[in-house]
């Protein structure tokens, strides 16, 4: 593929501020339980229907996106249809039984074929799918049964296990990782072509992939367990620009960024890392973000102050998750703050403010 040019990438990246949310603060608004969302499409289909209205007035004008109507969130899709059986908590999030006790499990496991439309819970969510597309005519619905990252998905099929098997079997891994990696593609393609009825073969432009558990391997590791397989996974998903979500990354690991081709980097929860470690070790434009537990100990001005410092110390977006918790008016008011701070930058930067301009605005700057 054709790599980015780091030396200039980051500054062509236009900057850009979001205020998104979650279904999460779609339940919290609504006081549905979040076990019946994930097993009752009416529960589902009620969350949508009368949370988006309530949260919509809670923000007023604010320019908050609102959730996009999808099925419950599961990123164990792909790893149910293998056989892994999901667990749903009464009030948490879905989680799933070890499938594979042993490395040859995992490699029995990921090499059979199998028709992953079949599998496991996949023909439930397509109904409840089909129900929600039938309760929203005209609005786009998403198919939440998802895959994750192959390193992800190897621990979600063999647990701790899977961190023994790097230095026990490296070679059988390497196979193991391979093999995964081709099956989420095709786990992939089943979606597209069951749900959306797309049976192109023509790849997109870009393509994305999601895999926290990489940031647990040592990044002496990586160059032989990571980059080959997310390689192989952009590879056979895309044909041009590659973005990441990776959470809980080190200062050692980012150089590996680039090694990847990545344009666009979304490291969430990553609490060794800051803005401006991030832009002293890697040329990836990146999204800073402030969530809700966040929210939670700050006051507005300081809401503010944050934008500014993440800004000035080199992110190309910041955003904001209104999340459980958040529909109080104080919550409010501070996500008020971030807004205004967006703009204020937004305003600087079209009169060719630097970055540092930006940062003096922050404490300390």
């Amino acid at each position: 593929m054709h790599r980015p040019d780091y030396a200039q990438l980051r500054e062509q990246t236009p900057f850009r501020w979001r205020i998104t949310s979650t279904y999460l603060a779609l339940l919290d608004i609504t006081g549905i339980k979040i076990r019946d969302m994930f097993l009752q499409p009416e529960a589902g289909i009620e969350l949508y229907r009368r949370g988006r209205p309530l949260l919509r007035a809670a923000y007023g004008d604010l320019p908050v996106a609102l959730p996009g109507i999808i099925t419950a969130p599961v990123s164990y899709g792909h790893v149910n249809t293998l056989g892994a059986e999901l667990v749903f908590p009464e009030d948490g999030e879905v989680n799933l039984e070890t499938l594979c006790p042993t490395l040859d499990d995992g490699l029995r496991v990921v090499s059979q074929e199998r028709d992953f439309a079949r599998g496991g819970m996949f023909p439930f969510y397509l109904d409840y799918y089909r129900q929600m597309v039938k309760a929203f005519p005209g609005e786009p619905v998403g198919f939440a049964f998802k895959s994750e990252g192959p390193l992800t998905t190897a621990y979600a099929l063999r647990r701790d296990g899977f961190f023994y098997d790097f230095y026990d079997q490296p070679e059988k891994t390497e196979e193991f990782l391979g093999r995964l990696v081709d099956s989420a593609v095709s786990y992939g393609r089943c979606v597209r072509q069951v749900v959306r009825n797309d049976f192109s073969e023509a790849l997109p432009a870009a393509g994305g992939i999601a895999d926290d558990l990489a940031a647990m391997l040592n990044p002496g590791l990586w160059d032989r367990f990571v980059v080959p397989f997310h390689e192989r996974w952009f590879d056979a998903i895309c044909t041009g620009n590659r973005s990441c979500h990776i959470e809980n990354l080190t200062v050692p690991h980012l150089p590996y960024l680039e090694k990847l081709g990545i344009v666009s980097y979304d490291p969430s929860v990553s609490p060794t890392l800051a803005p401006e470690l991030i832009a002293s070790h890697c040329r990836v434009p990146f999204s800073w973000h402030l969530f809700n537990f966040q929210f939670m100990v700050m006051t507005a001005a300081e809401v503010r102050q944050w934008v500014f410092a993440a800004v000035g110390a080199g992110a190309s977006q910041v955003v904001c998750h209104v999340c459980h918790g958040m529909c109080t008016p104080a919550m409010v008011r501070k996500v008020a703050a971030f807004a205004d701070a967006g703009r204020d930058v937004e305003t600087m930067f079209a009169a060719n403010a630097t970055r540092n301009d930006i940062a003096r605005l922050a404490p300390n700057g």
